[in-house]
């Protein structure tokens, strides 16, 4: 007889995946992925693919997407009065500072400590004003003109460490409908979205709703400790406007399904949501952790990408789905030889 697994343990989310189900690029059509579809009633398994996705939404349900756009936000130069490269990766923009002030990895960290100056190309300069938990880096730049413009000429997109190719077009690592800067990393799941299929979903009486999550740290940090309740989760930045509030909660009154499109959209919307059900205006910082245990108030589908073993954004899913379930449909997509990870293929969790 198999022991009940332990949900509080981070080894309880392991899976064995081989390496060569770890995708290095795009496929070749955004949507031209497999869908596995999991549904949490019985924990039955669909094989579709990812256009499928508007077999499942209803008139009357909408779908929740962010619309985040990342920064080619890795940078390469050097430190001030050293020889060799220093590796910067911007996370998130500092708060309730004046000009562009920054969190940041940089590599190597010993180049990096407070007062150094960081020099690179086009004359922008950055100094390390400050050393946070983890290592990361504050550090406030000079530059002349627009920073982000700056940023799209010099700075490299901020790929996972887990794809080794180079990605030959940057717009692949965005989605379709991004729109405001800010994310050191793509909110993925959203990666596989036409625009001819949000107009399928649109022209059925699927409502599209936008809301934003900045894709910070988290995404950087595995869970370290043994016991996922001491894991720390880093704050990233969050909106939802009133009237992407008012389209949900009246999706609600009337019946409808709110899909959310990844786990950034996931953990927005009930960082948002009250105990009521009632989704509220919010923009600020999030941290929440969703893990088994943890409630749902406000989604009810969730299209998502197949997540690192012993991540948070598995444990997320496991939340949601069920955890037998959602370990039993990770080992049928290794079966079926599923493409795992950032540029991989999509799971629909009705």
């Amino acid at each position: 007889m198999e022991k009940t697994p332990n949900l509080l343990l981070r080894s309880s989310y392991a899976y064995d995946l081989p390496e060569e189900l770890i995708a290095q690029t795009p496929s070749e059509r955004r949507d031209g992925c497999r869908l596995l579809v999991l549904h949490r009633d019985n924990g039955a398994v669909e094989h579709r693919t990812f256009p499928d996705v508007a077999d499942y939404l209803r008139p009357g349900d909408c779908l929740v997407i962010n619309d985040t756009r990342v920064l080619p936000a890795r940078l390469f130069g050097r430190a001030e009065g050293h020889v060799g490269e220093v590796e910067t990766v911007l996370l998130s923009r500092q708060t309730g500072e004046e000009g562009e002030v920054w969190q940041a990895l940089t590599r190597p960290g010993k180049k990096t400590r407070i007062g150094q100056k960081l020099l690179y190309p086009e004359g922008l300069t950055g100094e390390v004003v400050d050393v946070l938990d983890g290592g990361v880096r504050v550090i406030r730049f000079t530059y002349d003109g627009i920073f982000t413009e700056l940023l799209d000429r010099i700075g490299v997109m901020p790929l996972p460490p887990y794809i080794h190719r180079r990605l030959e077009d940057k717009e692949r690592y965005q989605t379709v409908y991004a729109k405001t800067d800010g994310s050191a990393a793509a909110p993925t799941a959203g990666l596989h979205f036409t625009p001819e299929l949000l107009d399928r979903l649109s022209s059925s009486g699927v409502k599209i709703v936008r809301v934003l999550l900045h894709v910070g740290l988290g995404t950087f940090r595995p869970v370290q400790e043994d016991n996922i309740l001491d894991h720390r989760m880093h704050e990233e930045y969050i909106r939802v406007t009133q009237a992407a509030a008012d389209e949900i909660n009246a999706v609600k009154r009337s019946g409808g399904r709110v899909f959310a499109v990844g786990t950034t959209s996931v953990r927005t919307l009930e960082t948002a949501c009250g105990e009521d059900g009632k989704v509220r205006p919010f923009e600020g910082q999030t941290d929440i952790f969703l893990y088994p245990g943890k409630q749902f108030r406000c989604v009810d589908g969730l299209i998502t990408n197949f997540h690192l073993p012993e991540s948070t954004l598995l444990m997320l899913v496991a939340a949601f789905a069920g955890y037998e379930q959602t370990m039993s449909a990770y080992r049928e997509a290794v079966r079926e030889r599923y493409a795992f990870f950032s540029f991989g293929d999509a799971m629909l969790i009705v």
